[in-house]
């Protein structure tokens, strides 16, 4: 898995959690941290954990050696 893989992966879990205080709690972490909802700040963070998700589809199709961290390994 590449920089920009994990960068979006660490994304997407930042966005799990926050959906996951929103359903339990009814709090939004990032509008709280950045101004509320409307906030320009916080929509742009929005997105940007949107495209990640976008982009992680493609981990989604890799065949699962491509994603392994030790190339060419066989084990006998």
């Amino acid at each position: 898995m590449n920089g920009l893989q994990r960068t979006a992966l660490a994304l997407i879990i930042i966005g799990g959690i926050n959906w996951g205080l929103i359903g339990f709690f009814q709090f939004d972490l990032i509008a709280a941290i950045f101004g509320g909802q409307d906030a320009v700040i916080s929509r742009i963070i929005y997105g940007i954990v949107g495209l990640s998700a976008l982009y992680c589809l493609t981990l989604l199709f890799k065949p699962s050696e491509e994603l392994s961290t030790e190339p060419n390994k066989q084990y006998h």
